[in-house]
């Protein structure tokens, strides 16, 4: 098979195509043939040599892709999945834990497919599972704009939630305000932050921040905290080091710093989320109530050498943070 390799760590000029032989599976695994993958923060932090995979899984770069299951003969079959994986979604095709696949709905393309899995079950698994969110609290969430941070404003109607988002521009603010966000901050170049998060939230603050940023938005984080808040660390875009940090803050509001990942979770745990989500959510897609929010497509040719460009553009697309929503590699 063909896939998107990592020559080496660093810059986009990593970025090539490889042939490599399919992968052997595991027990209880599946193979897909994978038709769209989409771009998670985590591809660009892994290309960089920043964020290696989980013992066990794919060096192969991609956290979540779109495609047709195959039968234990290896024989193409039918039915649309979508796959959660902690690797190997660049790829022509991927092994995936059975329990792992959610199947797509008709309406829906496998473009729009390849952005569902990796970010909308962070989304769903902060919320839920992580923040614990109850009906009527306010959601603070930073990079609004982003894959996971669209999925959570539409997520935070079905828990009953009221979305609040930071972002970088009017145009982003505009657009998750017509996603669902009851209100949001534009944080370039603004020094009045907290005054407009707590008008937001007449003066509470927020009851749950999904904090994808961290060291760079702590003071910002605890001053806009409410009583028994909770405070869900799922990334580090803003540095991971805070000087002469002060924890009397979180605990004279009696808040709760919480943090998540979802890659290195067990093979039970992404199930038993997989199942709550199949359950919960998937039924709004079908009707189109949630939706993937995609900004860009690339059409990937993997057997065109001279595709791979189009790959490190949207890596480079990624890391210029202008995307809203997801990115997705669709392979022709």
């Amino acid at each position: 098979m063909r896939h998107i390799h990592c020559n080496g760590f660093g810059g986009v000029e990593v970025l090539t195509f490889k042939t490599s032989p399919i992968p052997i599976l595991k027990k209880d695994e599946v193979l897909v043939k994978v038709q769209a993958t989409a771009l998670n923060r985590a591809d660009t932090l892994q290309r960089q040599g920043k964020y290696p995979p989980p013992p066990g899984a794919s060096d192969i770069i991609g956290l979540e892709a779109a495609g047709y299951l195959l039968d234990q003969n290896g024989n193409q079959t039918s039915k649309r999945v979508v796959a959660l994986l902690t690797g190997g979604g660049y790829s022509q095709y991927v092994a995936v834990n059975k329990n792992h696949i959610l199947e797509i709905p008709d309406e829906m393309s496998f473009s729009d497919a390849a952005g569902l899995a990796e970010t909308w079950l962070t989304a769903f698994q902060l919320l839920k599972k992580v923040g614990c969110s109850k009906p009527g609290e306010n959601v603070l969430i930073y990079a609004g704009a982003s894959g996971v941070g669209t999925a959570a404003i539409q997520l935070c109607s079905l828990f009953k939630t009221n979305a609040i988002v930071s972002v970088s521009s009017p145009e982003k603010l505009s657009f998750c305000k017509n996603l669902g966000a009851q209100g949001g901050i534009i944080y370039k170049d603004n020094q009045k932050q907290k005054e407009q998060i707590l008008e937001f939230t007449k003066g509470k603050g927020a009851d749950i921040i999904l904090d994808c940023i961290g060291a760079s938005n702590v003071d910002l984080t605890l001053s806009v905290l409410n009583y028994d808040a909770r405070w869900v660390l799922y990334g580090m875009m803003g540095g991971a080091k805070v000087p002469n940090f002060n924890l009397a803050s979180l605990v004279a509001k009696r808040g709760s710093l919480i943090c998540s990942t979802l890659r290195s979770r067990s093979d039970y745990y992404k199930t038993d989320l997989v199942r709550d989500f199949q359950f919960q959510a998937m039924p709004l897609f079908r009707n189109n109530t949630f939706k993937t929010i995609i900004d860009k497509v690339y059409n990937i040719n993997l057997n065109d050498e001279k595709d791979v460009e189009k790959v490190r553009e949207a890596h480079q697309y990624m890391e210029r943070n202008q995307n809203i929503g997801k990115i997705v590699l669709n392979f022709v």
